[in-house]
């Protein structure tokens, strides 16, 4: 006489059965959950990064602040399309002679800072340098960034401390994009990220003209010198 299976039991082979996949189930759940971190980058790229504390601290305090191409006090040079035209967010500033005559002419840091960033920024940008500075007013320690694209030859190294009047870069094209000249922008806030380059919405960025007109501290018939 033949032994067969009682009413309501589970025969060990169908046991094992659903306890594998409930093991896979579970292995491949964790494994999705995990292979982010497992293959996160060892370094972040610096647009990414939170300016740390001790970085800002390391900031000389700026005394003053010239103009990024001609002479100190913007002389040789013209603003093409200045801050909010069309919601531009800097201004474009060129030579004197127009078109690509100011191709590979110096763009110089306007104040002492270091680089947050200085790389290809890609489509329509060219290469980006990012600069922060320190400076006080009426007591207060306060921050501000300087921004510079399209440019050609980048000269500077992130983390790297630079001088105000300090040769950073040259006239560039964004890789032969638009006609030589500079896009600057001065932004108030200190993460290193390349942004929009338009906007209606200016929270955050400031008029870079106007700024160092009134942080200058120098007469205006002043000529750029070594710095």
């Amino acid at each position: 006489m033949k032994a067969t299976a009682s009413k309501g039991r589970t025969s060990p082979g169908w046991t094992m059965t659903f306890a594998g996949l409930f093991l896979l189930a579970l292995c491949a759940g964790l494994f999705l959950r995990l292979w982010p971190e497992l293959h996160r980058p060892a370094k972040i790229d610096p647009a990414f990064q939170i300016v740390p504390a001790l970085f800002l601290a390391s900031l000389p305090t700026v005394a003053r602040f010239d103009f990024p191409i001609g002479s100190e006090n913007g002389a040789l040079a013209y603003n093409a399309q200045p801050f909010t035209q069309n919601g531009h967010l800097g201004d474009d500033l060129n030579g004197i002679g127009g078109e690509n005559s100011d191709l590979g002419d110096p763009v110089y840091a306007i104040a002492d800072g270091r680089v947050l960033l200085a790389r290809e920024g890609g489509p329509g940008w060219g290469n980006v340098i990012i600069l922060l500075h320190a400076y006080e007013e009426n007591g207060v320690r306060k921050y501000v960034q300087s921004y510079y694209a399209h440019v050609d030859e980048i000269l500077v190294e992130p983390k790297q401390k630079v001088r105000r009047g300090e040769q950073i870069a040259t006239v560039g094209t964004a890789h032969g994009r638009y006609w030589a000249h500079l896009h600057f922008e001065m932004r108030e806030f200190t993460t290193p990220f390349i942004g929009p380059g338009y906007r209606d919405d200016t929270r955050g960025w400031i008029d870079p003209s106007a700024f160092i007109a009134s942080h200058r501290g120098a007469p205006d018939d002043d000529i750029r010198s070594a710095p």
